[in-house]
């Protein structure tokens, strides 16, 4: 059994055409052929069904456990390459959604300068469910990262060190303004900015809406925190945001959520379960753990 066969394999089952597979890898049909012929004899089970009378390749259940072990495989080799190759660079990818870095990164940079590891710093900028993406495939090798739940996947270490509350943000001319607390379901009929898909925010919105039976009026979705507290100040519309995206100098009518069930916005240092710290890498860490729980 060769890399290559488990490569030819796992593009067959998702294209189920020899064809496309050997112009895919640029090689000859046969090639596909035989590599998944080797395959075969090596589980001794067939992987793949030919349905000649509707011109159509099946795979078989063993086919499909294959799978999921060979994706895992090839998914891991990526990892490896990219991991011993940094090594030699010795660079230090890093993500950051933008509310978290607005409260965090002054301090983590202030360490950074002051350690002299800021040349070997490149950050990513990015919602939380795409960081965590980009750690998985090796794209960045830590990130501080929001979430709903602990993040307890068995292929990360994750720290969690804080969990703050949602409030509703509103304008000081808006009705609102007069409460200091509402249960999400007083804003059924409210029409809401938020931001993107992929962030942590968006996810609270949705989930509180579901909660509370109504889905929301969105009006318009942002990436950036500073467009959605000046279209919410200009009483365009409402929005859902964390305690540590907000500020003392915001003009804005700040709302407790009186839901019993209501989400937390917890923040953790993320970083991949079997990666190998370099010092340099250690060094990062200790500066993260010191940073961010200086700001607490």
């Amino acid at each position: 059994m060769n890399i290559k066969d488990l490569e030819y394999f796992h593009q067959l089952v998702l294209e189920k055409n020899f064809s496309k597979v050997a112009t895919y890898f640029n090689v000859s049909q046969p090639t596909i052929t035989l590599a998944i012929k080797r395959l075969e004899e090596e589980f001794q089970t067939p992987l793949f069904e030919r349905d000649r009378s509707h011109k159509k390749l099946h795979v078989t259940l063993a086919g499909q456990q294959l799978e999921q072990h060979v994706s895992l495989i090839l998914n891991e080799l990526t990892l490896a390459k990219k991991e011993v190759l940094r090594t030699k660079e010795e660079k230090l990818l890093f993500g950051l959604p933008p509310i978290i870095g607005n409260y965090f990164f002054p301090t983590i940079v202030t360490h950074l300068i002051s350690s002299g590891l800021i040349a070997q710093f490149h950050t990513t900028e990015a919602g939380s469910d795409a960081l965590l993406k980009l750690l998985l495939d090796g794209s960045i090798d830590f990130c501080l990262l929001g979430s709903l739940e602990p993040l307890t996947q068995r292929a990360l270490n994750a720290e969690t060190f804080a969990s703050t509350e949602f409030k509703i943000i509103v304008s000081k001319k808006h009705p609102l303004a007069q409460k200091k607390a509402v249960h999400f379901a007083e804003l059924k009929n409210e029409q809401f900015i938020v931001h993107n898909e992929g962030f942590i925010h968006d996810k609270a919105l949705r989930l509180l809406a579901r909660h509370n039976h109504f889905t929301p009026d969105i009006i318009y979705q942002t990436n950036y925190v500073h467009v959605l507290k000046s279209m919410v100040q200009s009483n365009t519309g409402i929005a859902c945001l964390s305690e540590i995206a907000l500020s003392p100098n915001d003009d804005l009518a700040v709302l407790d959520l009186l839901d019993e069930d209501r989400p937390k916005f917890l923040l953790s240092i993320v970083m991949r379960s079997n990666q190998v710290l370099t010092p340099t890498k250690e060094k990062l860490l200790q500066i993260l753990r010191e940073s961010v729980y200086q700001n607490k």
